[in-house]
């Protein structure tokens, strides 16, 4: 299999196992920023890249927002015009309406205020389904399935970071109102009544550091992105 390649500032390694979690021990241990751990399977793509952010957590974990519209944006690259991908707020990514993988987030320390020693984002993504019976979980659906047979695992993940990086990039230099036209144009449910994180109400939007806004009855619940973050042992 070919190594992949990715932009200046970032180093590649390839694992085996959950990258997100070495990801994170490896944070722990002081890596640097702009690592990337990887695992390629035939059937899944599992990666994860370290970041060290400069600002209040409450502020770095855009980096999640700007990381899904990067998938989008490589997918869109590689792949089909027809191929329709979303994000769901809390992490999971929709092709042609069916999941087909998710993010995941981690951060330490988890104090809003404070500024992240490390930030670690993960990817996993379904490249063939688990099972030829798709009729039984017609809600998710996997990569190749959709029509996407030809997009070829590593130049995926290679260009999701170099769009990601992109994505950095542009929110450094003007800010984020770019990523929340992008964003919210691929935001899975956005005008209906969703189910996340236990609360249940109609997807109104996100507000400026993309906390999700819930209507329920006659308030609307502000959900921040830190509540997304996992706590790994």
């Amino acid at each position: 299999m070919t190594q992949p390649q990715f932009p200046p500032l970032f180093t590649g390694e390839a694992v085996t196992g959950d990258p997100f979690a070495q990801a994170c021990a490896r944070a722990v241990e002081g890596c640097d920023a702009g690592l990337v751990l990887y695992d390629l399977a035939a059937d899944r793509l599992r990666a994860a890249i370290v970041f060290a952010p400069e600002e209040p957590l409450q502020d770095a974990l855009a980096a999640l927002p700007v990381c899904g519209v990067g998938f989008q944006n490589a997918l869109g690259a590689l792949g089909p015009p027809e191929i329709a991908v979303h994000l769901g707020w809390d992490g999971p990514i929709y092709v042609n309406g069916g999941r087909c993988g998710a993010f995941r987030i981690a951060a330490s320390p988890s104090d809003p205020e404070a500024e992240p020693d490390w930030l670690v984002i993960g990817l996993d993504l379904w490249l063939w389904p688990a099972t030829d019976e798709g009729g039984l979980t017609p809600d998710q659906t996997a990569l190749y399935a959709e029509g996407c047979a030809e997009v070829d695992a590593v130049e995926l993940l290679e260009a999701w970071v170099r769009h990601t990086l992109v994505g950095l990039n542009s929110w450094s230099d003007d800010g984020l109102a770019s990523l929340h036209r992008e964003w919210g144009g691929l935001a899975h449910g956005k005008g209906t009544d969703i189910d996340v994180l236990g609360q249940a109400g109609h997807f109104v939007g996100v507000d400026e550091r993309f906390g999700l806004l819930l209507r329920q009855g006659d308030t609307t619940r502000l959900i921040a992105l830190t509540e997304l973050l996992e706590t790994l042992p």
